[in-house]
């Protein structure tokens, strides 16, 4: 085997690795010597991304943008299982319905940006832009609140019904989205931060006195035997997530098997949200080993709360520093007006949206929910954790959990957004009914939302 760098398969990754390394360790001492910086609460993840992307424009760097999309994609599942194998308190959650609550916030978000995004597409198609693709809007959900999976799909399906330039239209709306999630969502919490409606610390220079509870719950295995404690969380996290391959694997088989045209549609979105199924994968393993120890079988508690808690943050680090270096924004040829018309009434409408329902759902936890969901619903569920950090470190409250758990409802509650998609850009007729589905759809769901929360009391 050739072991030099002339054998870029084996060096490449290492290399890629490195790199964010170094741009994490920079920009962690930037935020640490500029007060400017510290003081705006930007993330030390995501200064490190500006880092690199803007290293890599002016050609001082090479990155490989597959190789950091890899890590992107996996930093997710790995992230989400890590979180779900932690121990949690029974009681907690125990008739709770937030999980419903934060599934139909999610759908009535991409309902809302459908609608604006729609309405923008159609008054620029017959004033500033005759002949735009009318459904043109609908991308903007596609990209904001589903990612680039979703949008290069729908915006390749559009092209072939005359869009042109849809596919790279919808991944340069998904990568705008993501620079919102991670700027937009920094001047929130400094807004928050100057309304006193957050109770932050200097924690960079602020030395706190922990117990051994906080790293340990009773009768753990030993921190080092025969293998390392730290071994046995990756080890645990590792098998889950290919457990969590295996299944979606399966469940994509099955269905192209029995139903080939859906499985043309509905495979993408399973494999893009495998974090859900890895994460009820790391709650089953969870349940089990629970059990194992109530009837003996296994003496001491294998999970961490502690660790884990570290190799969730480690996997959502490197997703987002991976995420904001690989975006490369295609040439939006004929497209800007449309394309910067979206992206700003897509941040705008979104954080109105949230501000709303996030107050009727999440008693107690209104900021973290509030904020974990902006993240999420511009950028990815690992944007909305990275924001989520800066004001909760530890994934204390339950907002983190919500967007797992409520991703796995909204898959249910936004089955309709998939003939919503279709049918908008069908014919005239047809685009009318969608804005009049979508918004009937809408009302229901933020009713839904106020209706749970006055059962819940």
């Amino acid at each position: 085997m050739d072991y030099s760098a002339a054998n870029s398969g084996l060096w490449n990754v290492i290399i890629q690795l490195g790199l964010i390394a170094c741009a994490i360790m920079a920009a962690n001492g930037i935020r640490n010597k500029v007060p400017f910086i510290r003081k705006s609460l930007m993330p030390v993840a995501v200064l490190a991304g500006f880092l690199l992307l803007i290293l890599k424009s002016i050609g001082l760097v090479h990155t490989d943008d597959k190789i950091l999309e890899i890590f992107v994609y996996h930093g997710i599942g790995l992230g989400f299982i890590s979180m779900s194998l932690r121990v949690t308190d029974k009681s907690a959650s125990k008739g709770d319905l937030t999980g419903l609550k934060s599934g139909a916030i999610i759908v009535s978000s991409y309902l809302i940006q459908a609608l604006v995004g729609l309405l923008i597409s159609f008054i620029l198609s017959v004033t500033l832009m005759p002949g735009l693709f009318r459904a043109a809007g609908m991308l903007l959900p596609m990209g904001f609140g589903q990612g680039p999976g979703q949008a290069n799909n729908i915006g390749s399906s559009y092209e072939s019904l005359g869009f042109v330039g849809g596919h790279n239209f919808g991944l340069s709306i998904a990568a705008a989205g993501y620079l919102v999630a991670c700027t937009v969502g920094v001047v929130i919490l400094n807004i928050m931060r100057r309304r006193n409606m957050l109770k932050l610390s200097d924690r960079e220079h602020t030395e706190t006195d922990y117990s051994v509870g906080y790293f340990q719950d009773k009768n753990e295995i030993p921190v080092s035997d025969s293998i390392d404690k730290l071994s046995i969380q990756i080890a645990m996290v590792m098998a889950v997530y290919l457990f969590t391959y295996f299944g979606s694997r399966a469940i994509t088989s099955g269905i192209s098997a029995a139903a080939p045209g859906l499985g043309a549609t509905v495979n993408t979105l399973i494999w893009g949200f495998n974090f859900v199924l890895g994460s009820a994968f790391a709650i089953l393993l969870r349940i089990a080993l629970e059990k194992a120890k109530a009837k003996g079988l296994i003496r001491r508690q294998y999970q961490n709360n502690y660790l884990l808690n570290r190799i969730s943050g480690f996997f959502f680090d490197l997703m987002i520093v991976s995420g904001i270096a690989a975006i490369n924004i295609e040439q939006l040829t004929g497209l800007w007006l449309v394309f910067i018309l979206l992206v700003v009434a897509g941040a705008a409408v979104t954080w109105l949206h949230l501000k709303y329902v996030c107050s009727k759902a999440y008693k107690g936890y209104v900021n973290e929910g509030f904020i974990s969901m902006y993240g999420m619903l511009t950028g990815t569920i690992g944007s909305g954790v990275l924001l989520l950090r800066e004001i909760d470190p530890e994934l204390e409250t339950p907002a983190a959990n919500n967007l797992v758990i409520g991703s796995s409802y909204a898959i249910v509650l936004g089955a309709p957004m998939l003939v919503f998609v279709g049918l908008a850009a069908k014919s005239s007729l047809l685009f009318w009914i969608t804005l009049a589905l979508c918004l009937v759809y809408y009302t229901a769901l933020v009713l839904l939302i106020s209706k749970l929360k006055k059962k819940k009391k």
